[in-house]
Formats: structure tokens, sequence, C-alpha cells
């Protein structure tokens, strides 16, 4: 009789690497509350651009990153039909103290920004119009 204890390892690593796969896929791309509440706040000077009148969409890029061009379109389209909203982008390869301040794990991340510059809502990965649409809205509430 042969020792089962391959087949059991192969059994859990399996079932975890699914597992991982269904939450990331669950969270990739969704705006959700900054992290770090009212404590993360960027100025146009960090930016190296103004902030918007009511918001600003940051988007940390890298030149291989190949949701990053979509995420470009989406921010750029959004920032242009909203009044007082400004897009920005960051190379993240070029700032990266930034991105370490900011904690950027991956890109496109994408922070939407209220009007004093702080952090209302962040994303890994591509989000969908209609979160950026509904953060957006959060962020000219404030």
């Amino acid at each position: 009789m042969s020792d089962p204890t391959g087949l059991i390892v192969a059994a859990v690593v399996l079932a975890g690497a699914t597992a991982f796969g269904l939450v990331r896929a669950r969270r990739d791309g969704r705006l959700r509350d900054g992290g770090r509440g009212d404590a993360l706040q960027l100025s146009s000077d960090e930016l190296g651009a103004a902030l918007g009148e009511r918001a600003t969409l940051v988007q940390f890029s890298t030149a291989l990153c190949a949701t990053c061009p979509g995420t470009r379109r989406l921010l750029a389209d959004v920032a242009a039909r909203t009044p007082g909203v400004r897009h920005v982008e960051i190379d993240a390869e070029v700032r990266l103290d930034l991105v370490r301040r900011v904690e950027v794990m991956r890109t496109p991340t994408v922070l939407v920004l209220d009007r004093a510059g702080r952090v209302v809502r962040r994303s890994s990965g591509p989000p969908t119009r209609a979160d950026v649409a509904s953060a957006v809205e959060l962020a000219m509430a404030d």
C-alpha cells in the first residue's frame, strides 16, 4: 500500500489556491475604504498636479501593466464628464516614495480623493465604471 501523504498535501494546496483565487477575484478592482481612514491625505505637491475642485482620481501605473491603459481611459472619461473632477496618473516606477507611503502593492491602484486630498476610496486592480462613479459621488459629498 502506498503512502497517501502526497495526495493529501496536493489536495490541501489545491483547496488553498482555489480559496485564494476566489477571494482575490471577488476583491479585485473593488473600490473600498481608504484603509487608514482620514490618516492618508495627499497634497498637490506630492501628486505633481493640482487637486480637482471637487474630487481627484489618482492612478498608479507601470509600463508593463496590461490593465492600466483601460483604467486610464475609464478614469479620464469619468473626470471629463464630471465637473470639478481631475484624473492624475502616477508612474509607480518613478515615484517609489509615494508608492511606499500609499502602500501600493500592484498596478493599477486607484485612489479617490475628496477636495482636500483625503483618500475616500481605493482599489487594487481595474475598477468598474459604476464603482468609480459611486466613489466620486461619495468624495464630492464631503
